[in-house]
This record gives C-alpha cells, structure tokens and sequence, in this order.
C-alpha cells in the first residue's frame, strides 16, 4: 500500500470536511494545517443554531443571484470563515500555517485568510475571482491547484 503525500492527506480530509455542507449550490470543506497538524477545519453553512439553506431554501437562488456575485446575500458562512471562526473560538493559532480547501477561495476568504497570517492554499478545484489572485499575489500567499488526485 502506498502511502499518501501531505497534501493528499490533507486534500482527502477537506472533501470529508465538505460532507457536513447544508449549501445547495457547492459543498465546501477547508482544513488549516500549522507543521503537518490540523488546527481547525470547516464548511460552508449557517451560522450556529439558524436554519440551513437545505432547510429553508437558498437566498441565492431565490433572487437569482450569479456564483461570484453579491457574497453578503447568503445565510452561510464560507468554509475558510467558518475555519478560522472555529480556531479564535477555541484559542487556537493558525498565523504561518497552510490551508488546504476543496475550491479556490474567493476574495473575501483570501482577505480574512492573508489577515490570519495563512502562507499556503491548495485547492482541488478552481473558482475565477481575479481580485482574489491579485490579493493573494500582493501578499506573498502561495496558492496552488492539486489536481488529479481523485479525493472526492
């Protein structure tokens, strides 16, 4: 049996996050890793004790409002916020660690993930936001496509 790579590893337990996912429109796991330890982990969905999309129906949709678009008109919170949430909520640091998330992150979870001293995303799966490449670019963010590793 081979053994996986980190990033495998990491990328593999990101899909498992996603699982937990009440959004009807993309299931989203992220997992922060700080020296090949995981510290925090999340998925898109809303907030703490309010109803889930898969509930309730989606914001989104209802209004017909474009992936990408109008991010502040949803009741979920994206798996990069829901991680870092879940870190300063149990006091855990994550400045200098990597994360490891099922998609791209947009520009808002870029801001929030430069500003948590993250260094380092994989994604597995791509989601155009040039604002978001240009930030993270101007931070000095790594961020990196793992492909073809069939974790899903």
């Amino acid at each position: 049996m081979t053994r996986p790579s980190w990033e495998s590893y990491f990328m593999s337990i990101a899909w498992q996050v996603a699982t937990r996912s009440t959004c009807l429109r993309r299931r989203v796991g992220c997992v922060i890793v700080l020296e090949k330890r995981i510290v925090s982990t999340g998925y898109n969905g809303a907030p703490s004790g309010l109803p889930h999309c898969e509930d309730v129906g989606c914001v989104r949709e209802d209004r017909g409002i474009a992936s990408g678009e109008r991010h502040e008109l949803c009741r979920g919170l994206h798996a990069e916020q829901n991680a870092i949430i879940q870190a300063a909520l149990h006091g855990t640091a994550v400045r200098g660690g990597s994360v490891y998330c099922t998609h791209k992150p947009c520009v808002l979870c870029t801001k929030m993930l430069i500003n948590a001293g993250i260094r380092q995303v994989y994604y597995a799966e791509g989601y155009e936001d040039a604002m978001a490449d240009e930030i993270a670019r101007e931070a000095g963010m790594e961020v990196s496509e793992l492909s073809g590793e069939g974790w899903e």
